[in-house]
């Protein structure tokens, strides 16, 4: 937890089971009450305290003098033409505001969950990069993000499937409380969502990546890399000045051998900047090797960034210039942006203008 909880109830959200066993165990309360607790919170999802009328009322009372339901009030909810997409802004505690995004395809549903308020790693397509970073978020606030979707899924008879870690700001520059979030999250007794579900994307921070993998964080990893060409990279991710292409490169081998498992690498797409055929070269030499997968994101329009989408013909050349080099790739589906809840669009406004 940070340092604004020192002053205020402990939002039950921000704890892991493990942390929630603990603190009942202080008041006096065995194991069983806290599965009692956790049930409450991620199976029936209570949005109060009034509502676990079969905890004992001694525990109860623990509960309403020293912790809080920090459940996000919805500043604002739009909803996109194409019929699939809903984007929310929602309130925390201190007044900021984050943006969440819900996602339907066939046969599944997608939460968009941001980790932080604002960004710092400036990249300079992107609208939450545009407008600087505020904070962390807690634990608590990213799976209360989570919680928002699943509750509006369950109303509609339906279930979350997917989690993608592609919200405001960069999961693996705050690692801790991103991870937590996972724990609480994937954890059996409660939500139980599979990790196998969960994507992750960085700008890549390579000490975050190596700490991945030598955790063995279960869920998937998806690295933006928009340039193949450390000048051209840091023209765009100004964060890639502090890791550089072979050290990004290097780090994002070592976890596919480390995990045995393939990286998504995830490549904006911008008419007359890096979607020629020497570009697609680039990536394929870079890439050569690796267990890669490359996802292809014709640019979304911001407010911040004049340029324009690759247009179709040009994916296509791209596409087949890197299945030259054995590099499976897909085209980013786009869904919201007239709402501006597309990859890259996120910005906590409530006018997707």
């Amino acid at each position: 937890m940070d340092d604004r909880s020192a002053d205020r109830p402990v939002n039950l959200y921000d704890l892991t089971y493990p942390q929630m066993e603990a603190l009942l165990a202080q008041w006096g309360f065995s194991a069983f009450h806290t599965d009692r607790l956790w049930a409450y919170l991620y199976r029936q999802q209570v949005e109060s305290l009034v509502e676990m009328t079969d905890l004992r009322a001694d525990l109860r009372e623990h509960l309403a003098a020293h912790t809080t339901l920090d459940n996000l009030p919805t500043q604002a909810a739009t909803a996109s033409s194409d019929g699939f997409t809903r984007k929310f802004l929602l309130a925390l505690p201190d007044s900021e505001t984050i943006e969440t995004v819900l996602m339907k395809f066939k046969g599944r549903a997608t939460a968009c969950v941001s980790t932080q308020v604002g960004c710092a790693m400036g990249c300079v397509f992107c609208a939450t990069g545009q407008m600087g970073f505020t904070r962390h978020l807690s634990p608590g606030e990213i799976v209360s993000q989570v919680l928002y979707i699943d509750r509006i899924l369950r109303q509609q008879g339906e279930q979350l499937r997917n989690i993608v870690l592609m919200g405001m700001g960069e999961p693996l520059h705050n690692y801790e409380a991103t991870m937590a979030a996972v724990e609480i999250i994937t954890d059996h007794k409660g939500m139980s969502l599979a990790p196998k579900h969960i994507t992750l994307s960085t700008v890549g921070i390579v000490p975050g990546i190596r700490r991945l993998a030598d955790e063995e964080r279960p869920i998937h990893l998806a690295v933006s890399l928009h340039a193949a060409t450390d000048a051209e990279r840091q023209a765009l991710v100004p964060a890639a000045r502090r890791w550089p292409l072979n050290e990004l490169i290097d780090a994002c081998r070592y976890y596919i051998e480390k995990r045995k498992r393939r990286i998504f690498f995830e490549w904006t797409l911008i008419e007359g900047k890096n979607d020629t055929p020497e570009q697609a070269h680039a990536v394929g030499q870079l890439l050569l090797g690796l267990d890669a997968h490359v996802n292809l994101i014709p640019l979304n329009p911001t407010v911040g960034y004049q340029a324009l989408p690759t247009q179709a013909d040009a994916v296509k050349a791209f596409q087949a210039i890197l299945a030259q080099y054995n590099l499976p790739s897909t085209v980013r589906q786009r869904r919201g942006i007239d709402i501006a809840a597309g990859c890259g669009q996120l910005r906590a406004m409530s006018d997707p203008s």
